[in-house]
């Protein structure tokens, strides 16, 4: 029997418990340019952005541009801090292995760049649930999130149309690239995230998950 469709994992902040870690780094980078943000504001503008964004609005917040190496600093800061603390999100494994169980398929697109994915999937022990050619990066189409290029892009590749799948995503760019790709989409929100940001996600039509367990469910309904 055929699989009744395809889910669409981002990485970062579904799969991989990834942005806290990344957020404090990147503040840490911004402020010791002299741009003066606290953490919050840094998720705010910054939470599912490419990287060549972040650097372009963080030159512009400046008003000058950054010292040489600056991206790569960051990069470098990140990786590190990846390799001391990285942990799964709460549930993962057990979530993508369940969606399996019910006779799904998987993969991922994320805005991150496939050597990112490569070492944050490893560290949290997940590698083994996305082959290579199940792996879709931002960098592998013309436009990132929130276009719709990254999922319809993933789904094809994979075998499928976009009104076969499901997306579990949590930032804002991120759902609003899975609607503009006629996807349905689970909104997940861990308990951590703050109330205004879980709203963001369900007006841009997002069906909340507070839990990641609670996605092999949502998706069989």
């Amino acid at each position: 029997m055929s699989a009744p469709g395809l889910v669409i994992f981002d990485c970062d902040g579904v799969l991989v418990d990834s942005e806290p870690i990344s957020r404090r780094v990147l503040w840490r980078c911004v402020n010791e340019v002299g741009v003066a943000m606290s953490e919050d504001e840094v998720e705010r503008a910054y939470v599912g952005a490419t990287l060549e964004a972040i650097e372009r609005d963080v030159a512009l917040r400046r008003g000058a541009s950054l010292p040489d190496g600056w991206l790569d600093d960051y990069l470098a800061r990140r990786a590190a801090a990846f390799e001391r603390e990285l942990e799964p999100v709460e549930g993962a494994r057990e979530t993508v292995e369940a969606v399996h169980a019910l006779g799904w398929e998987s993969c991922i697109a994320s805005q991150g760049r496939v050597v990112k994915m490569e070492q944050t999937l490893s560290l949290t022990g997940l590698a083994d649930l996305f082959p290579p050619e199940r792996i879709f990066s931002a960098t592998m189409v013309p436009r990132p999130k929130p276009a719709p290029d990254l999922y319809v892009h993933a789904a094809r590749s994979c075998g499928w149309e976009p009104s076969d799948c499901v997306v579990v995503e949590d930032s804002l760019s991120g759902v609003r690239g899975a609607r503009a790709a006629g996807m349905r989409v689970l909104g997940y929100v861990g308990r951590s995230r703050p109330e205004d940001a879980a709203m963001a996600l369900s007006a841009a039509g997002a069906q909340l998950v507070r839990d990641m367990r609670e996605v092999p469910g949502r998706v069989a309904a």
